[in-house]
């Protein structure tokens, strides 16, 4: 198939096309100019489907599939653009060809011409495009920020045309069941984007946006069926690039959550894989035998005594049976998972990629690609899901970390699990000389092992575990303790969807379906709405408010960004800690105490804080420092000398 074709409009915005001239050549495998382009479409599928010029990395894999397409042979003739080396699969409908883009490449359109030995031929036309912003100013999520976790089919549905999809498995939406799939969609975030910046959230990462064609609970993203295509259901990409324009243009960063270790077991290539170890375990699910399954003892990443048997289960195991595990030692796979995620950020233009299940992939892999990212963003950053509340395990991914067997992760952040157990322990636990505030006090004394304990990623629930507020028995004294302690700590905070007006899961502990409830007032005729107020609880519109002036605060808080931390140990029931930067200082109290109680100041005078002023940032009352404070209540005080 060929038509003559333009750059439209659309494609414009989507692609960010340059309309460089290119010159006119005689070969048929060149375009004269963007304006000309007779375009080809004969080949089924080739990714990445466009690609830039002026990377660091010159080097360019594209991944052609296409019915007996190993009989061909390709041809490039651009100026810039050659070809290194052309590899066959063991499917004979696969091409992996080596492209070099060098530095003499200019943006435009150019035809790959495909010929068999009997003469025939196949084109498909292929775009080099101008990079829309240098590499420097894609800059990452850091610890200014505050994330807003969105689970995306449950937050807004402004589209409910694009609810229902004709040729997808799974087309049933149904609010009314925990696991269906709910209607929620891109462009609802986009419209709800001001709400966001009014909290005080300044980054979103909203799951996965990808296309889960699985015939069951695919709401949630996570088993990718297409690393190319958004899923309809959620939009366009044109939609998803929308979305981080509106976005940057309210200074918040988009945040992608990306899958390496698994796909879906209904992706697209899993009806003619490419060679015959794309897949871990792929000959016994060929075979129809028992799938294997991972064992998930992450620690077989550090363990130096772990048996090979263990640690090879681990890694190249199932995540589940539903999501086939990708073999990242597969040189072209392991390409192809890197390009795709340069591809996203670029398109996109992202502030940072959450990297689902970090520690199932192979371990050297991950590693050289969180390296090719940073190499070609180096104020980018990343953060990887590392499931344990052992900081030795959390530190080994950080970039940086002083690791006994060398490994150089090239990761920036990890998510700090082990300091959400610490808050809720500290919070809860009745106050002795090991339990208690002393948890949260020692849990934040191991910050001397993290290479850089800014960058990790703090919260106080997900996706995947009980809504905060259910974890303390819905007892808002202690959520807020919480939340106001996690966002003064040197870390980046996230913070689920619905926190903010006291969401909660406790009709069913656990249950990851309820935990991802709808955001009330994000579909048309809902009694409540979080976004203008009408209908919430006096509790919700507190809460709400409380946070708000939290994330703004903070927002501006050069000390809480990158101040010096000191905290004094645990006394009396009560647990402060400061943050200091110049002459802003911020002061945290978590107080335990049932009745009123009097801190005494002379404890804190190292510090020098006598006779400066703070500002109870959330009450608004001023008070002198002299001899104590009053504490009337149980609860969190936070005071700051900018007044």
């Amino acid at each position: 198939m060929k038509k003559l074709a333009t750059y439209s409009f659309v494609l414009l915005l989507i692609l960010g096309w340059s309309c460089n001239q290119i010159p006119e050549k005689d070969s048929e495998a060149v375009i004269a100019s963007s304006e000309t382009v007779e375009e080809f479409n004969d080949i089924e599928r080739l990714e990445p489907p466009n690609w830039w010029i002026g990377f660091k990395n010159q080097k360019l894999q594209l991944m052609v599939k296409h019915d007996g397409i190993g009989n061909y042979s390709p041809r490039i003739d651009y100026n810039g653009v050659s070809i290194e080396k052309i590899n066959k699969a063991d499917s004979p409908n696969y091409l992996f060809i080596d492209v070099d883009i060098d530095e003499t490449a200019t943006a435009g359109a150019f035809n790959i011409v495909f010929e068999n030995d009997k003469g025939d031929l196949l084109r498909q036309t292929y775009r080099l495009q101008q990079r829309v912003k240098s590499a420097k100013d894609f800059i990452g999520f850091n610890s200014s920020d505050v994330m807003y976790l969105i689970t995306p089919d449950r937050f807004a549905n402004a589209n409910p045309e694009n609810d229902r999809v004709e040729g997808l498995r799974e087309t049933a939406v149904d609010r009314t069941n925990d696991y269906a799939r709910h209607g929620g969609d891109i462009e609802g975030i986009t419209q709800h984007l001001d709400y966001i910046k009014d909290m005080g959230f300044t980054a979103i990462w909203p799951g996965p946006l990808l296309t889960n064609d699985m015939p069951q609970a695919s709401y949630h993203g996570y088993a990718m069926t297409d690393f190319y295509e958004v899923d309809p259901r959620f939009g366009t990409l044109e939609e998803y690039i929308n979305l981080s324009k509106e976005a940057q243009k309210r200074g918040i960063k988009l945040v992608m959550d990306q899958v390496a270790n698994h796909c879906g077991s209904y992706h697209w290539w899993m009806e003619d894989l490419p060679f015959k170890d794309w897949l871990n375990f792929q000959k016994e699910y060929l075979d129809g035998e028992k799938l294997i399954t991972s064992n998930h003892r992450r620690t077989v990443n550090q363990d130096s005594y772990a048996a090979e048997a263990d640690r090879a289960l681990m890694s190249k195991g199932w995540f589940v049976s539903s999501m086939p595990d990708l073999n990242q030692q597969n040189p072209f796979l392991a390409t192809y998972l890197i390009q795709n995620s340069i591809w996203w950020v670029e398109t996109l233009e992202l502030g940072g990629i959450r990297q689902d299940t970090y520690p199932y992939p192979d371990k050297n892999f991950m590693s050289n690609w969180a390296g090719a990212i940073m190499k070609e963003y180096p104020n980018f950053n990343i953060v990887g899901e590392e499931w344990s509340n052992n900081p030795l395990l959390i530190a080994y991914w950080q970039q940086g970390a002083n690791n006994k067997d060398g490994y150089e992760s090239n990761l920036k952040s990890t998510m700090d699990f082990a300091m959400k157990d610490h808050l809720v322990a500290g919070i809860t636990e009745p106050e002795t000389w090991g339990t208690g505030l002393v948890k949260i006090y020692d849990g934040l004394s191991n910050d001397f092992h993290y290479p850089s304990p800014e960058n990790l990623l703090v919260f106080p629930d997900n996706h995947d575990m009980d809504r905060v507020f259910t974890q303390f028995d819905e007892n808002i004294t202690h959520t807020k303790m919480t939340l106001s302690f996690m966002l003064m700590l040197p870390r980046t905070p996230q913070i689920y969807y619905g926190t903010e007006i006291l969401m909660q899961n406790t009709a069913k502990p656990g249950d990851h379906g309820l935990i991802r409830t709808d955001f009330p007032g994000g579909w048309q005729g809902d009694a409540v709405n979080a976004i203008t107020g009408e209908g919430l609880s006096a509790e919700a519109l507190d809460m709400q408010e409380y946070l708000k002036k939290l994330l703004n605060y903070r927002k501006l808080s050069k000390a809480i960004h990158e101040g010096k931390t000191i905290h004094f140990a645990p006394e009396n029931n009560i647990y402060v800690l400061f943050r200091i930067l110049d002459a802003e200082i911020v002061m945290h109290i978590l107080n335990k105490n049932d009745t009123p109680i009097n801190l005494d100041l002379e404890r804190f005078k190292e510090l020098g804080l006598e006779g400066k002023r703070f500002r109870n940032i959330i009450e608004g009352y001023s008070v002198e420092w002299k001899d104590t404070i009053e504490l009337n209540k149980k609860g969190s005080y936070i005071f700051s000398t900018r007044l």
